[in-house]
């Protein structure tokens, strides 16, 4: 009896043992998965964690999310410049540019139909005798594409930003434009006034004929000519304080 109560106690702490034994090998084995799992050696790089550790993509723009002002913020298709920024008012004599055609590029990124030319009239001369005044669109190879009919009328009245109308919409596909006003007549310099950037000889830095950003073209013109040499662009009225003037397409 004394032989068999020892061989059961022998055999209980060996069992004991062993189970002790297991117990530490798992947990050491769980605690080397944790280590190599937080570790930066695995092919995802330092810090790789749960997916929803992982830091957020910076947004566009920096990171502030803003971008600047839009066309189709004010319900245009696009324009020359924000008109927040046309707060210069230019003038021209009669004789400065009566007969000459002023133009100012755009550039469209996607196609649109172009239906009207917005002016910002600064100031009105009730005074003023005009005639044969007109807007236009030049594509690239000088070719008019669309122009309004005499606008006469609307540069006597309201002193606004206002759409003229053109005689026929087109589709314009992405590409370089130019904006063409014509006027003729008589009035005063200072009292018929455009909205404009305030950039006059500086807004063609860096650029050529046929080119220019602003320019004008011809003389005696009593219309918009079907086409144009753009590679005849002149500065020589620009230089001499003519800004330039502020478009919006719709």
């Amino acid at each position: 009896m004394r032989t068999r109560t020892r061989t059961r106690t022998r055999t209980r702490t060996t069992t004991a043992a062993a189970g002790r034994g297991v117990a530490v090998a798992l947990a050491a084995a769980l605690a080397l998965a944790g280590c190599t799992a937080s570790s930066g050696d695995g092919p995802q790089g330092k810090g790789s964690g749960s997916p929803a550790s992982a830091p957020a993509a910076p947004a566009r723009g920096g990171g502030s999310g803003y971008e600047g002002p839009r066309p189709q913020d004010q319900n245009l298709l696009a324009w020359t410049g924000d008109p927040n920024d046309a707060g210069h008012v230019t003038a021209q004599s009669a004789a400065g540019v009566g007969g000459r055609v002023t133009l100012v590029r755009i550039v469209l990124r996607e196609q649109i139909t172009w239906s009207n030319i917005w002016l910002g009239l600064a100031g009105v001369d009730p005074n003023a005798k005009l005639a044969d005044c007109q807007l236009g669109v030049y594509d690239a190879q000088g070719t008019l594409r669309a122009s309004t009919a005499d606008v006469s009328p609307q540069l006597m009245t309201e002193a606004v930003a206002k759409p003229l109308p053109l005689a026929k919409p087109f589709t314009a596909a992405p590409g370089t434009y130019f904006v063409a006003l014509l006027l003729n007549g008589e009035w005063t310099t200072n009292a018929l006034t455009l909205k404009a950037t305030g950039a006059g000889i500086s807004v063609n830095a860096g650029l050529t004929p046929p080119n220019l950003r602003y320019s004008t073209i011809l003389t005696g013109q009593t219309s918009l000519p079907a086409t144009v040499n753009l590679a005849e662009q002149s500065t020589s009225t620009i230089n001499t304080g003519w800004a330039s003037q502020w478009y919006g397409v719709s």
